[in-house]
């Protein structure tokens, strides 16, 4: 192999990319702007959920039961109404998630002592939204009617309770419980599946498709030469673009770095080099740009978005599909990312992970060898 040969097709390929506007527009802007997007416009924290106030029975003690809600950072009353056909109008313009309905007699059954309950009505189109919703709720409710408890039984001078059991607990990792530390870490996985995939895919194809690949055929140059020139500035700039986006998650997000950052080059190193060789197999076998980055898309990024555990948890997944994701690099890539991010977990305790992504690299780096043969076809 030549040194020489080497580079003149890698600064062949630079060349492509810096003429290429689309290609620059995916190596400088995508990954700036996937980690804005999903940084700001992701977020499974729930709060200030709008809703609406039924209370008919207009009491001391109903209004102190509201400024518990109103105290909550969950809710946002966004309205007293006076009527159901109002709190039916609230909940279908959607400008409430839910009603609370106090009824009539509710302080009066609270004097006596008997159980009143309180009609919650949650708009459950989004049935995620709703189930977190009725939690929220429930707590909130079950803090009140313990304060109640403590109160009545004080005022009739029954100072003595039963034992009871609480949880005390104590958030690790991610102490503040913000979504966006556990969101942006795994962004680099779909940054990186987008340069390393998509734009490699692109590679072969487009000597193909504008006939210069008959004057590499005709050059000195091996295939294993073509090969790692034209892979290597991609690997270049995958690793910068992991760098720009670890900076931006941890000085711009606020994300904490608890990790080696050693470890974090080495397993983006990995996995930059699982989807280079896929992207360049899918570059050899398609011959046609378009077709290429359909299949690249179709093959890494989707994938790396819905069965990485990057936003869904794998292990709510059905089990074909929890068996599936194992064939999935993104899978271990996007696990390494929030341990190191989050956990500091050292190296030789990540080799679950680690092991996968070097054979995945291996193989696919194999196969893509193989594939590509100097020659015309």
């Amino acid at each position: 192999m030549s040194l020489i040969r080497l580079l003149a097709v890698a600064r062949k390929e630079i060349i492509h990319i810096r003429r290429d506007v689309r290609s620059l527009f995916i190596v400088v802007i995508m990954p700036v702007t996937l980690m804005l997007l999903f940084g700001y416009g992701v977020s499974l924290d729930l709060k200030h959920l709008p809703i609406c106030v039924y209370d008919q029975d207009g009491s001391q003690q109903s209004q102190d039961m509201l400024k518990r809600f109103q105290a909550s950072e969950y809710f946002h009353i966004e309205r007293a109404v006076n009527s159901y056909s109002a709190v039916s109008r609230a909940l279908d313009d959607g400008s409430a998630k839910m009603a609370l309905v106090i009824p009539w007699d509710f302080s009066r059954r609270l004097r006596d002592g008997a159980p009143v309950s309180v009609q919650a009505l949650v708009d459950a189109t989004d049935d995620n939204t709703a189930n977190i919703l009725i939690g929220y709720t429930q707590a909130v409710l079950q803090s009140y009617s313990a304060r109640l408890q403590t109160d009545w039984l004080q005022q009739r001078g029954q100072l003595l309770q039963p034992a009871t059991v609480s949880v005390e607990t104590r958030t690790w990792y991610n102490e503040d419980l913000e979504s966006s530390d556990f969101i942006v870490p795994g962004v680099l996985a779909l940054v990186m599946s987008v340069i390393g995939t998509f734009l490699t895919s692109l590679t072969i194809a487009r000597e193909w498709e504008r006939g210069s690949m008959e004057q590499l055929i005709s050059t000195p140059v091996t295939a294993m030469e073509i090969m790692l020139g034209k892979l290597i500035p991609y690997f270049v700039l995958g690793m910068f673009d992991v760098a720009v986006c670890a900076v931006i998650a941890i000085v711009w997000f606020q994300v904490p770095f608890r990790g080696s950052f050693l470890t974090l080059a080495v397993s983006s190193a990995l996995f930059l080099t699982v989807v280079l060789a896929l992207g360049f197999f899918i570059s050899v076998a398609a011959k046609n740009q378009f077709a290429a980055s359909q299949i690249a898309l179709l093959v890494t990024f989707l994938p790396a978005f819905l069965l990485s555990g990057f936003l869904f948890s794998i292990e709510q997944m059905p089990v074909f599909l929890q068996w599936f994701t194992y064939i999935i690099p993104a899978r271990y890539f996007v696990s390494v990312l929030k341990d190191v991010f989050l956990k500091d977990t050292p190296m030789a305790m990540l080799s679950a992970q680690l092991i996968p992504l070097a054979a995945f690299a291996c193989v696919l780096a194999l196969v893509a060898a193989r594939t590509f043969h100097k020659r015309l076809e």
